[in-house]
């Protein structure tokens, strides 16, 4: 036998053992469906459709701090209970968070649950979501809850450790992920929060995004994440920062805690904003909202443009929005409310069919009553609402949002 051949053969033992290994390692292992890739920020719809969790889920506070000089603002820190993957969110949406509030008296056995919507006030994070509350007065539509309820417990009793029922982060008012085009950041006074988590996702995944930020409040006791914004302007050359008050304090300094006097308006975003097409988002209290959209859309931008978040949002009328609601409240209906036996005359006397429902006693869950939280999600089992504008909370198939719809048609509501 040749060299040659002979080491032929033993390479040829060599190959024919390795394959053997090779093919009893392949048969111990267990068979698993393919690791599907993971998805980026930039596709937060995707990831929140499959894991938003459904109902409350127990989120504990770990870090609080405020972040204005007043301490009228304060950002919580929640990082979930359960350990189990946070889902990402889409930039400008909102949290629902169902609280126990004492009534008037303070006693435990009169407390209540109270649902509230707060914006998440930064981008999404793996490890936490962050949501910044104003001590506000209480809503002039529920009196008999006291000044600050629900904000004021939050600012006087939620602390660190402490954990909380919230609901999966929800809301139509969200950055267009898709999109390029130079974005404009309009925040009133709070309404700086969803702009923050916007303006934090645009400039960490679309670096190449003109961003303009408008941010009009009084003073600057009052200005929220002024140090932040203005170190995240001089990190970012395409961040183009301009602070309004419209009423400076006698420490505050005009080209140094603030760009402009007076309020953001459309004759300052006509003199600043260069030519060009922009997406405008737009948040803050009704004054503001109900000239500014209106304005924008005379101005020529295009309504697909323009997105807004109100104070309650019912506020805001687009051109396009119908039916009116003068329109449908002028027409008389039969309002039937199946488990309180009653059937009732709508005559337009009220704004909507929740507060119709309460003038008459008629027991109804609710919230924000502004069509974001869901909590008067109500079964319709005839007849046909109406909204003046689409509402927050997307309501169930075959039911109705009441603190924002009017019947257009006689009702049998579940209520």
């Amino acid at each position: 036998m040749t060299a040659s051949l002979l080491l032929s053969y033993i390479f040829a033992a060599m190959l024919l053992q390795l394959l053997a290994v090779a093919g009893f390692a392949m048969w111990r292992k267990p068979t698993s469906a393919p690791v599907p890739a993971p998805q980026t920020a930039a596709e937060p719809h995707a990831t929140t459709r499959a894991l938003a969790w459904p109902g409350g889920r127990n989120f504990r506070v770990v870090r609080r701090e405020f972040e204005d000089r007043a301490h009228s603002q304060c950002s919580f820190y929640l990082a979930p209970v359960d350990g189990a993957a946070l889902p990402p969110f889409k930039p400008g949406q909102f949290l629902t968070f169902t609280l126990q509030l004492a009534n008037h008296d303070g006693t435990p056995e009169n407390q209540r649950a109270t649902t509230r919507c707060y914006s998440l006030s930064d981008q999404p994070d793996p490890a936490h979501y962050r949501v910044t509350i104003k001590r506000v007065p209480a809503p002039s539509d529920q009196p008999d809850l006291p000044p600050g309820a629900a904000s004021g417990h939050f600012h006087d009793h939620v602390q660190v450790g402490d954990v909380l029922q919230v609901k999966a982060p929800s809301g139509h008012f969200h950055i267009d992920a898709a999109s390029m085009t130079s974005v404009v950041l309009i925040g009133g006074g709070l309404g700086i929060t969803p702009m923050m988590s916007m303006l934090r996702w645009c400039l960490s995944r679309q670096p190449g995004r003109t961003v303009h930020l408008y941010y009009g409040l009084r003073n600057s006791r009052e200005h929220a994440f002024k140090q932040t914004l203005a170190q995240i302007a001089g990190d970012h050359p395409q961040l183009h920062l301009h602070v309004v008050y419209s009423r400076p304090g006698p420490q505050d300094e005009l080209g140094r805690d603030y760009q402009h006097t007076g309020h953001v308006n459309i004759n300052l975003l006509r003199q600043q904003l260069p030519h060009g097409p922009h997406q405008f988002y737009v948040c803050g209290p009704a004054p503001m909202m109900e000239t500014l959209v209106p304005d924008l859309l005379a101005w020529g931008v295009p309504q697909q443009d323009v997105h807004f978040e109100a104070f309650g949002p019912a506020s805001v009328r687009l051109p396009a929005a119908t039916p009116s609601v003068s329109t449908v409240s002028s027409t008389a209906f039969d309002i039937h409310f199946t488990k309180s036996g009653r059937t009732l005359p709508w005559n337009g006397q009220e704004a909507n069919l929740l507060d119709f429902a309460e003038r008459h006693g008629v027991a109804v869950d609710s919230g924000c009553r502004s069509g974001s939280c869901g909590s008067c999600e109500t079964r319709l089992r005839q007849g046909t609402v109406s909204y003046a504008s689409p509402p927050d909370h997307d309501p169930a198939p075959g039911h109705c949002l009441l603190c924002v719809a009017t019947p257009g048609a006689d009702l049998e509501l579940e209520a």
